[in-house]
């Protein structure tokens, strides 16, 4: 775990669940000298279609999969909604950002999806509540929930992954209260088994990277592994519905509060 000051308004540091409780290292891209960044099978079925529809690596359907060129029918998570005027206005993040727009692999990044998903940014806490229709959320899981209470969330970045190569993600590090993980708190509300990656999808590549770009992406996350990218309150899930996994299409169904009470209005997501 790791301390660190809290909010300005709290006075307080809060402990967060550190690498070697969460599975960040485990699951990471393993970069390897003198080979470049191969975009995935998850990746080329389900992103690339969104991103680069002409590139000739698009997988556009599979058997067995319900993706047709990216998009699939409704399905409902309960997510932890990440809001994009805050990070936008993070100093740490805007130099982040600046770097992968100067970095020579970033004519390959589909910056157009960044202001498309700017207000429905999340991290996926519990995936597939349900499929074609929101789901029905009952007593005793809003109750669990509302006894969990607010906590504070730390993003840090920039990550690439082992599955979904071609996705780059901020990490999200919840506050350890008393040695819970708040985050495997909601799972179990739920009734789902605790996970340990936390990921809040950001960039996609339109294309593989050669020996030289591979290179220069992994010098970038290692520089930027520890830095706190923004520091904020979690008090609300989102249950969020989306026909395509970079949530273009989507439809926010229900607020869900870490409190007793009713949550605050919905916010409006741009079609």
């Amino acid at each position: 775990m790791t301390d660190a000051a809290g909010p300005a308004s709290s006075g307080k540091a809060a402990t967060f669940c550190g690498d070697a409780e969460l599975g960040y290292l485990r699951s990471r891209t393993i970069f390897s000298a003198g080979d470049g960044l191969r975009l995935d099978e998850p990746y080329r079925l389900a992103h690339l279609p969104l991103v680069a529809p002409d590139h000739p690596g698009v997988i556009a359907r599979q058997d067995g999969r319900s993706y047709e060129m990216g998009r699939h029918p409704s399905v409902f998570s309960a997510v932890l909604p990440i809001d994009g005027a805050a990070l936008a206005a993070s100093g740490p993040f805007a130099a982040l950002d600046d770097e992968m727009r100067r970095a020579p692999f970033a004519r390959k990044i589909a910056w157009d999806i960044l202001p498309r998903r700017a207000d429905r940014l999340h991290a996926t806490l519990c995936g597939t509540l349900s499929t074609g229709d929101a789901p029905a959320i009952d007593g005793a899981v809003r109750e669990a929930l509302a006894r969990i209470g607010p906590f504070q969330v730390e993003l840090r970045g920039l990550f690439s992954g082992n599955v979904n190569r071609g996705r780059l993600y901020l990490r999200a590090y919840p506050q350890a209260r008393d040695g819970v993980n708040p985050f495997q708190a909601i799972q179990s509300a739920f009734g789902r088994q605790p996970g340990d990656l936390y990921l809040v999808g950001l960039y996609n590549l339109t294309d593989d990277l050669d020996t030289g770009e591979a290179t220069a992406l992994a010098a970038l996350i290692a520089r930027w592994w520890e830095v706190s990218l923004l520091r904020f309150e979690a008090t609300t899930l989102w249950v969020l519905g989306a026909r395509d996994d970079l949530v273009l299409d989507a439809e926010l169904a229900e607020l869900l509060p870490l409190h007793a009470g009713r949550a605050g209005a919905a916010p409006s997501l741009r079609g």
